[in-house]
């Protein structure tokens, strides 16, 4: 245990972590985001909170920066120029480097592709904004100037960037359009899980079914905050799991499973930070999702984007 001491009262938890653990800004956050520090007894995963002189802290040992290294990933360039650029991934593909994950991860494909963009923002996710979960494609942006970064950070938390997927669920909607309310946490039980619980971190998505058949539901999903596996804890939680997530209980024998999460972030859109300008994406169903809906036939309903 370490106290805060009286130079440090009323600082964001994550500079006091920083400058007790002799650790860069980059890596306190992702500890304390990760459950890896305790204020007082209680574990904090909020690196904004301010702490107060005397106050206990409980950190974890942090591991060592990782040397990302620049590699050849595949990846489209859907719109860019000299600020920043949004990218289209393909599923399979993990955003950044982790536990069993430190090669072929989008991160080190950024860098081979724009070496520029090394040293801005965080250890071993250079220019990334947002990410997407290795089962799900589609659309990200990254910043590839520190003051683009900043920007598009910004638009993220004052949620001005539209992020917007297509989900293929199991069982129609009783209720066709809706809000998903509810706060989300780790599972302390399963730490690779999130899950819907009232001290969790608070959390929206919107829905609204495009298509259905007997058995599936074909959604688009907007998220108004962005959680880790927000709208695959959300879609869950109201007995509609995405197809192919076995992680959070989809059947197994689906015939619909493209063997992954059947989740694509298809659209984009927000205000250039810099420039000002409106800038719209939008990334087309990959083909594995194209041959589930298929198989599928005629939606008794809707119709697919």
């Amino acid at each position: 245990m370490r106290r805060v001491p009286t130079e440090l009262d009323g600082e964001r938890l994550d500079r006091v972590v920083a400058l007790l653990a002799d650790a860069s800004r980059a890596q306190a956050r992702k500890l304390i985001e990760s459950g890896g520090v305790t204020v007082d007894g209680a574990t904090v995963e909020a690196p904004a909170l301010r702490v107060t002189a005397g106050s206990e802290l409980g950190i974890q040992p942090i591991a060592p920066a990782l040397s990302l290294q620049a590699e050849e990933v595949v990846f489209a360039v859907v719109w860019e120029d000299e600020h920043l650029a949004v990218i289209d991934k393909p599923a399979g593909i993990v955003t950044h480097p982790g536990a069993g994950n430190q090669a072929g991860t989008l991160a080190g494909g950024l860098i081979y592709r724009w070496p520029e963009i090394e040293g801005i923002g965080d250890d071993d996710r250079w220019g990334i904004v947002h990410r997407l979960d290795k089962g799900t494609s589609g659309l990200l942006v990254i910043g590839k100037t520190d003051t683009a970064l900043g920007g598009l950070r910004q638009l993220i938390k004052e949620r001005l960037i539209a992020r917007t997927y297509l989900a293929l669920v199991q069982e129609p909607m009783a209720i066709e359009t809706g809000t998903i309310d509810a706060p989300i946490e780790r599972d302390p039980s399963r730490p690779m899980r999130r899950r819907v619980h009232p001290t969790g971190r608070a959390a929206r998505t919107h829905y609204q079914q495009v298509a259905g058949w007997p058995a599936h539901a074909l959604l688009n999903v907007e998220l108004e905050t962005g959680r880790t596996h927000q709208i695959r804890v959300h879609l869950t939680a109201i007995e509609h799991p995405v197809v192919g997530d076995r992680t959070y209980g989809a059947t197994a024998n689906d015939p619909a499973d493209p063997g992954r999460v059947w989740l694509h972030s298809w659209k984009l859109a927000f205000d250039h930070p810099i420039t000002g300008e409106g800038v719209s994406c939008v990334s087309p169903l990959p083909e594995d999702l194209v041959a589930t809906l298929e198989g599928l036939g005629d939606p008794e309903s809707g119709t697919v984007p």
